[in-house]
């Protein structure tokens, strides 16, 4: 199978999915590190996209992604599986996501992943679990995986890759 598009929820997988407030509102979200580089050098292989259900920390995500590069896509969470169907071929699809409901799309996109700390009931309909929590390096433990399962790239001899052209 040929997978061309890399879709992934941002809270609990770009993020640690906590959410900071002040009395004016959300104010901060975590994002790790290595995401980023990660994702740029997958992206010569896939589509990468973005979505998320977080309206009041909207502003806070589409910067985050805004500077790496990529386009994010504010949906609400029973919309998620409509847009998706509605605009890419499902089994064509890898999808990264750990919210309660993320389960369904799992179920019908061609290969998920979730991360560590997901919820049991995710974890069960997810492809490929990182060993990494949300944040922590999840995301470019998810890249490197699908890097060596679908396109046999081995991030171990990192001399090959030509990351930095």
């Amino acid at each position: 199978m040929k997978y061309k598009n890399f879709i992934l929820d941002i809270d609990g997988v770009l993020t640690d999915g906590k959410m900071v407030y002040s009395n004016k509102g959300k104010i901060l979200k975590t994002f790790g590190a290595d995401d980023s580089d990660a994702l740029k050098f997958l992206s010569k292989y896939l589509h990468i996209g973005f979505i998320t259900s977080d309206k009041r920390g909207f502003p806070i995500s589409k910067k985050r992604i805004s500077d790496m590069k990529f386009n994010v896509k504010l949906l609400n969470t029973k919309d998620r599986l409509t847009w998706i169907e509605k605009n890419f071929d499902l089994k064509k699809i890898i999808f990264m996501g750990d919210g309660i409901f993320d389960h369904i799309i799992m179920k019908k996109v061609g290969y998920s992943i979730t991360v560590k700390n997901a919820l049991q009931h995710v974890k069960k309909n997810a492809n490929y679990i990182t060993s990494c929590d949300g944040s922590d390096r999840a995301v470019a433990e998810a890249s490197i995986h699908v890097a060596k399962k679908f396109f046999k790239i081995n991030f171990e001899d990192i001399t090959k890759l030509n990351f930095l052209n």
